[in-house]
């Protein structure tokens, strides 16, 4: 049943997706995209909207591809089950530890944990970096830096560094450069 299967798969990212939802990201694509539960072009929109919109991207991208592959039952499970593994820790550690920052072992783990969610975050970073920017697709160069992408990327990626604007700006910022460069 295509809810179980939904449930298994998120609970299984949720479970091992340390550092967050961009660090999830390799793992859903792994899940989704190579079992063909979701096309790849469809999974880097998915990135792409869920990025943009209210909320943590882990659960926006668990509840679009629920709702693309099983409607709103999909979603539902899904979202569930991308939420659960950290609910069900959470639980655990609360009724376990009172002050959880004052144990040595639990602080060591949480910093043994941070180059792994470093190494996900940057894995999904190369990944979107690829598909945005390098026209793999283009029939025309493929392999290729795609010029107008990467003046997109340098543009903004330069504005950011000298002006900390905030993220919504470089949303739009984007989106009309794109509809003029693209």
């Amino acid at each position: 049943m295509i809810y179980i299967k939904l449930f298994m798969i998120f609970f299984k990212v949720g479970l091992f997706a340390v550092g967050g939802g961009v660090a999830a990201i390799p793992l859903m694509q792994e899940s989704v995209v190579e079992t063909g539960m979701i096309r790849q072009q469809d999974f880097i929109d998915m990135i792409a909207v869920s990025q943009s919109t209210p909320g943590p991207i882990g659960i926006n991208i668990a509840t679009y591809v629920g709702y693309r592959a099983g409607g709103v039952g999909g979603s539902l499970a899904a979202t569930v089950g991308m939420a659960a593994p950290s609910v069900i820790i959470i639980l655990l550690i609360a009724g376990f530890v009172k002050d959880f920052n004052s144990h040595t072992s639990i602080r060591r783990v949480m910093y043994a944990l941070r180059p792994t969610a470093l190494g996900l975050i940057a894995t999904a970073a190369w990944f979107i970096f690829n598909v945005s920017v390098v026209s793999f697709n283009s029939m025309d160069s493929p392999g290729w830096f795609d010029w107008r992408r990467l003046l997109i990327f340098a543009v903004l990626a330069v504005w950011y560094y000298f002006k900390k604007t905030h993220p919504i700006i470089f949303i739009g910022a984007g989106a009309v450069l794109g509809v003029i460069l693209l």
